[in-house]
């Protein structure tokens, strides 16, 4: 094969193996995939969970995959519907150099290939790291300012092929089988940012985790493809969707470099642009005792691309709110947390909190403000003035979760669902997850209690 970004990225996962992926992103491989369980069973309280499962349950009646916290579905179901769960309620990682959620993508279609044929742990690692660096790697190829000029949403796009090389890993493909899986995940890539502020905007995560799960099947069985469907002139990804993009930063450094370890994790369900500002409320409230009673005004300072995106998005509704600066500011200073319950009808249309939202919150942007990085000011009503200036959230990695934040995520998630005992079990599982001999030993946990 001649050596193009796509062939290259081919070889590179079908030639990869558990020990060649240097320790210091096998564990940061696991913390992620505990990471996407956690995010995935708070997910079933997301308002359109219902719904998905609906269409996953409509596409077979075979029930040999994992839903994680729910019932088994058919392969193909239960890659779309975990790939919504681990998105539906906004708490998933991020990848904030091309602003793409990465586990709804990979996390789900290895989970179910895995299973069906009994992977090893070792193996499951291997291929999620395949997975993951994959994606963030052809992200970084679409040189994303050019591709998000153009209305491009990364996880829809460059999702497919995330799930791609994970399945493919699992399936065992050669570098030429691999590489057609690569070209099948092109030819459905799609999403945009037309579908900002609406739950669709979440569906691009689950319907790329099933296009990634169709590429590597259907490369499996010999389907041929284009041989670079990356760079390629006429209608190339990274010609069609962005500017010609930047192809020599999909293989630069390939195998040493682990971009994977730039991926970000949340603490809190909210969007991710608004981490920062959540960790600098929560720093201020514990730092200075601020109640709602005693302040006068808050100040919050962002970005003009974070202020476009959230900055004046009304709350009414369970999304928007989760997206919304003003109540996300006004909720978090009266509740002094951030969970799904901050989320709820109840607490968005509480008059109260709406009243503070629009009378004492005002967002604007500061030119001294990079990224997602957020200026908060309060000042109290006997005339003191508070201030935190963050340029990252807690969770990034200039600020990781450590495992055992990971691990109280889950909890939380998982409180009155899931039995202490089951929590616990896979906790240990991720943990040792080297050490599984069989992937099933944690799916199985995985599902709704009896």
């Amino acid at each position: 094969m001649t050596a193009t970004p796509t062939t290259e990225l081919a070889r590179f996962v079908a030639g990869l193996s558990y020990e060649a992926i240097p320790e210091r992103a096998r564990e940061r491989v696991k913390d992620i995939v505990l990471d996407a369980l956690a995010s995935a069973i708070a997910g079933r309280q997301g308002d359109e969970t219902k719904q998905v499962r609906a269409l996953a349950a409509a596409l077979g009646n075979s029930r040999e995959a994992t839903v994680i916290g729910g019932e088994p579905l058919s392969l193909a179901g239960a890659t779309l519907l975990n790939g919504y769960l681990v998105t539906a309620v906004t708490v998933c990682d991020v990848h904030r150099p091309t602003l793409c959620h990465t586990t709804p993508v990979v996390v789900p279609p290895a989970l179910a290939i895995a299973e069906r044929d009994g992977a090893s742990g070792r193996t499951f690692i291997a291929a999620v790291a395949a997975g993951l660096e994959t994606t963030v790697r052809v992200g970084l190829g679409t040189k994303y300012p050019a591709f998000r000029a153009k209305g491009w949403h990364s996880p829809g796009v460059i999702g497919p092929f995330g799930g791609a090389a994970a399945a493919g890993k699992l399936l065992g493909l050669d570098a030429e089988r691999q590489r057609n899986a690569f070209g099948l995940a092109g030819s459905q890539s799609a999403g945009t940012f037309a579908q900002w502020g609406t739950p669709t905007i979440k569906f691009h995560q689950s319907r790329g985790a099933l296009s990634g799960l169709l590429a590597a099947l259907l490369a499996e069985q010999g389907f041929p493809s284009s041989n670079e469907i990356l760079a390629h002139k006429d209608g190339g990804l990274f010609n069609a969707y962005s500017d010609g993009g930047n192809p020599e930063a999909v293989t630069a450094g390939l195998g040493e470099r682990w971009e994977l370890e730039a991926i970000g994790l949340r603490l809190w369900p909210a969007a991710s642009s608004l981490q920062t500002l959540i960790t600098g409320l929560l720093y201020l409230i514990q730092k200075h005792e601020l109640t709602p009673e005693c302040i006068a005004s808050v100040r919050v300072g962002l970005s003009k691309t974070v202020y476009d995106m959230h900055g004046t998005l009304a709350w009414d509704g369970k999304f928007k709110a989760l997206l919304s600066t003003p109540y996300v500011t006004a909720v978090v200073l009266h509740d002094r947390r951030c969970w799904l319950e901050q989320f709820e009808a109840r607490r968005y249309q509480d008059p109260a909190v709406g009243a503070f939202a629009r009378d004492k919150v005002k967002v604007e942007i500061d030119p001294r403000v990079d990224g997602t990085g957020a200026a908060i000011e309060i000042r109290t009503t006997e005339g003191a003035v508070h201030a935190a200036r963050r340029a990252a959230p807690k969770g990034d990695p200039s600020d990781p979760l450590t495992r055992a934040e990971i691990e109280e995520k889950l909890r939380t998630s998982a409180a009155g669902f899931l039995p202490d005992a089951t929590v616990k079990r896979i906790i240990a599982l991720t943990g040792k997850l080297e050490t599984v001999a069989d992937i099933r030993e944690l799916t199985h946990s995985l599902r709704a209690p009896a």
